[in-house]
């Protein structure tokens, strides 16, 4: 729920200050009527009034500024007195920091102001408005009506009378009748409530009634402004998100401050922070922040941003607030533990994820264990050493192995510039060369299961974790292609008629699984996906073998078939023996949705 802290006096512990002191230049001589005239009607008689002196400079007759604020319970006759003969003076109180108000009372020890105005700034006295107007005769003084005629009005005649000649009251309240807020913490509620400043200009004297023509003593005696008390309840500023002050509920009690003293800091809640709750805490500002609301009560709290423990900080961002339709705005700052990212979410260049730890981990991000030989150092995705998902380093034309320490079968000769080819029909000596020359055992290619190591020029930067991923039946063997072991002439998708024309029995989505070398022939084992045409030869959305006609002297299939990767093939059948071919004019290109649109389109309405 929203939070609201309690009321104190603001003047507490706050010394006012004013135009003039009684006093401050030498000792002045000064008359008053004595309190108990409050209790009698001037046809009674004011009584006697009484003489002293004032002096700043002497403790037992000074009237500092200070007495206005002091504790009133402890110090119930003390008071502050400007000096003889001003008509116009001011009490302006600062405050450190910005703070509610709730009401003001002013309890004049002289008769109270003809005319007077209280003013509030919320910029440290740089700008000031008036809360109220205070006069005798609103219309006369400053062309306002009275709201005792006018509800509303911006000026009162109600506490302007002379009498009582003593102990009179002024009296102002922020959230009266006329000014009706539901919510506390708006705007418009802050506008009206909040204050860095509150200021009393007192106008224009006025004398008691009491004055009579017997009066003995002299008038100038009389003329000067006296306030015995002057209270300014209200709260600190919290925007909804705090209840208590620092140090215990209540009040903060600091060495050398005053007992019941309102300090400006708030204790704060929802994962706020701030000397009044106004921004999010460090790792909270995954959402904009937003006052509490005082009228339904909801607390708005700052949501965590998700850094997955690698953080210490966040910052909302506009930009990705809107991107995710208003539900995350937040960036983590300085991730931790070798990660990067928004939310801390990946690993640095030159490290990988280790998938056995969560990704809270400190240790979720290992460094790359690249064979420096027969790695590459500079890659298609910034100073990446490794791929960030599987740790799988990118090796050089002819090296295999998930850290680049070896040959790829079919190639020799490790070295600086990666390996060399073989220059044999199958495989050789990794170290002499040697062709070797038995087919007694087939050989059957494949990369360790869950994930394939990339080619540089052809895997996308963006790719998904999906793409990384094999099923526990699935196998596939080189993952590389290498334009100077294998050189096929590719057949491309002309127009519609040059499609129909070549009357493929068969259109399929298919992944290359493995290949095997026959010796005479190769059979390249494939996990069909989609069929979108078949002819007499039954296709299933299974694995089955598909047959290269076209074999190289260096063991190629042509078209080429990379393992792991998804394929449109297009192709010819051969009905007697159930085999699904593919040649040169076989149609075999890297599956991508809109090729596959394409096709399904030709197929459907073109081919008729």
């Amino acid at each position: 729920r929203s939070c609201n802290p309690p009321v104190g006096n603001l003047a507490t512990g706050r010394t006012p200050v004013t135009l003039t002191t009684c006093g401050q230049n030498s000792t002045e001589l000064y008359c008053s009527y004595p309190d108990q005239n409050l209790l009698h009607q001037v046809s009674h008689g004011c009584g006697q009034p009484r003489c002293t002196k004032c002096n700043a400079n002497q403790p037992d007759n000074s009237h500092l500024p200070a007495d206005m604020t002091d504790d009133f319970f402890a110090n119930p006759i003390s008071w502050w007195q400007s000096a003889q003969g001003v008509h116009r003076e001011e009490i302006r109180l600062d405050f450190e920091t910005e703070f509610y108000l709730t009401h003001v009372i002013a309890v004049f020890k002289s008769p109270r102001p003809a005319a007077m105005v209280l003013e509030r700034s919320q910029d440290y006295g740089q700008t000031w408005r008036p809360y109220k107007y205070f006069s005798i005769n609103c219309t006369a003084t400053f062309g306002l009506q009275d709201d005792l005629i006018e509800e509303g009005s911006m000026c009162t005649s109600r506490y302007s009378d002379a009498m009582p000649c003593t102990r009179g009251e002024v009296i102002y309240r922020a959230l009266s009748p006329a000014n009706k807020i539901e919510d506390p913490y708006n705007l418009e509620a802050q506008d009206l409530l909040k204050l860095t400043n509150l200021r009393l200009l007192l106008l224009k004297r006025q004398d008691c009634p009491c004055h009579g023509s017997g009066l003995v003593e002299k008038p100038q005696r009389f003329a000067h402004y006296a306030i015995y008390d002057l209270i300014i309840r209200g709260s600190c500023f919290c925007n909804g998100h705090a209840e208590e002050f620092p140090g215990s509920v209540g009040f903060l009690r600091q060495p050398g401050s005053c007992v019941g003293a309102v300090h400006g800091k708030c204790v704060c809640r929802h994962n706020t922070a701030g000397d009044h709750c106004e921004k999010c805490a460090p790792l909270y500002n995954d959402q904009p922040w937003k006052p509490g609301d005082g009228k339904t009560g909801a607390p708005n709290e700052c949501k965590k941003c998700r850094c997955h423990n690698h953080a210490d900080s966040c910052h909302f961002d506009l930009s990705v607030w809107l991107a995710s339709g208003k539900r995350s705005g937040g960036v983590c700052d300085n991730c931790k533990h070798n990660t990067e990212g928004h939310r801390c979410q990946r690993c640095k260049p030159g490290y990988y994820r280790d998938r056995g730890k969560p990704m809270s981990s400190a240790e979720v991000c290992k460094p790359c264990a690249c064979q420096p030989m027969g790695s590459v150092n500079a890659t298609f995705s910034r100073s990446w050493r490794c791929h960030p998902k599987t740790g799988f380093c990118y090796c050089k034309p002819g090296v295999a192995g998930p850290y680049c320490d070896r040959c790829l079968m079919g190639y020799w000769d490790f070295g600086e510039n990666g390996c060399r080819p073989c220059d044999c029909a199958r495989d050789c000596d990794q170290h002499t060369g040697n062709c070797f020359n038995s087919y007694e055992n087939e050989p059957f290619f494949n990369i360790p299961i869950g994930g394939r190591i990339p080619d540089l020029v052809q895997t996308p930067t963006n790719e998904s974790e999906e793409e990384w991923k094999w099923n526990d039946h699935e196998q596939g063997f080189s993952a590389l292609r290498h334009p100077e072991k294998c050189v096929c002439k590719e057949k491309v998708l002309g127009s519609v008629s040059d499609f129909c024309q070549m009357k493929y029995a068969y259109v399929i989505k298919a992944r290359i699984l493995s290949a095997h070398d026959k010796g005479t022939h190769a059979e390249v084992v494939v996990k069909v996906k989609k069929v979108l045409k078949s002819g007499k030869v039954k296709i299933a959305r299974s694995n089955r073998s598909i047959y290269p006609e076209s074999w190289t002297n260096r063991g190629c299939t042509c078209p080429i078939l990379n393992p792991g990767i998804d394929y449109l093939i297009a192709g010819q059948e051969d009905s007697r023996t159930n085999k699904l071919l593919v040649n040169m004019n076989s149609l075999v290109k890297p599956w991508k949705a809109y090729l596959g649109k394409q096709v399904s389109d030709i197929l459907r309405t073109g081919c008729k």
